[in-house]
């Protein structure tokens, strides 16, 4: 076969985004001059990559596994540029991270702080549902991933590095609000808005609340914190979110945290790759960096007010 690594390159980005034109913008060239170099590697391999039908582009079979194939081949190359970087005593290259969209509230400041040291990088994060950062680890798509709950039903690598407490949010004005050491079976009457079924955040409450006995009178479930946390600003409901979700002046969002026996559940932030994966220097030094800084972070989770 005669391919070339531009070729794995232009594959692999459509692999990724499903569209030629976008590969176009992404490489800077023509869409006629991607459909070349496309058809040119099928012809090559031997066997169509992809096909569409109406607007929409699917890969084949052999289109399947020459994505996996460039992916990692695109990954060792970039590895392998790193390495090279390190030893001119460079430190450049390109950090690829995913997180849960919980993790979205904390993860920029400690990649901003990350940067600051090593000024030359390039940061692509990724920000997805849990289902959709599990997807990325499966395909090994990024360098590393950062997340609550890892998956049990794959070969993978999982560190804590910071607590993540779930508590129970309210509107500022509700008459708990004042109150300390709530039962948790005085909130049977009231109506909870929870995360989707599959999050991180659902998990561990469901896990919570079947372990005391307690079932809660679920009004809305909704993917988004920012959603979550007006509803429960708007009065219809009481919310368990993670301490990370919600800012450090919540009179000024109308929120308040709850008082109640038995919160917060005390759950673990993790990072995750998977087994056998070699990291790149970059993801090597983040690794390292989390490592350091994690008692920094923990100490400015416990200074977070209550309300």
């Amino acid at each position: 076969m005669n391919v070339t690594f531009r070729q794995l390159r232009l594959f692999a980005a459509l692999a990724q985004h499903r569209s030629i034109s976008e590969v176009a913008r992404q490489f800077h060239v023509t869409q006629p001059t991607v459909s070349m170099q496309l058809r040119e590697l099928s012809d090559s391999i031997g066997l169509p990559l992809y096909e569409m039908t109406g607007k929409r582009l699917s890969l084949t079979a052999a289109g399947e596994e020459l994505a996996q194939t460039a992916r990692h081949i695109g990954q060792e190359w970039a590895d392998f540029e790193q390495r090279i970087a390190a030893m001119k005593g460079l430190t450049q290259g390109r950090l690829q991270v995913a997180v849960v969209s919980t993790a979205k509230y904390f993860v920029p400041r400690m990649l901003g702080a990350f940067c600051r040291d090593y000024p030359e990088i390039d940061i692509a994060l990724e920000v997805q549902n849990r289902d959709g950062v599990l997807q990325r680890l499966r395909d090994n798509l990024d360098d590393l991933v950062i997340m609550s709950t890892p998956p049990r039903d794959m070969d993978i690598v999982s560190q804590v590095f910071m607590p993540n407490p779930l508590v129970v949010t309210a509107p500022l004005s509700h008459p708990l609000a004042q109150q300390k050491a709530i039962p948790l079976t005085q909130l049977s009457g009231e109506r909870f808005i929870l995360r989707e079924r599959g999050s991180g955040t659902r998990l561990a409450c469901d896990q919570h609340f079947e372990k005391a006995g307690f079932a809660p009178l679920v009004r809305l479930e909704l993917g988004s914190n920012e959603a979550i946390k007006q509803a429960v600003a708007g009065g219809m409901g009481l919310a368990v979110l993670s301490r990370h979700a919600l800012g450090e002046h919540l009179v000024d969002e109308a929120l308040a945290v709850l008082d109640v026996d038995s919160f917060p559940i005390q759950s673990s932030w993790y990072i995750v790759y998977l087994q056998g994966k070699r990291l790149s220097p970059l993801a090597q030094a983040f690794l390292q960096y989390l490592s350091a800084h994690a008692s920094d972070w923990r100490q400015r989770q416990r200074v977070l007010p209550a309300t």
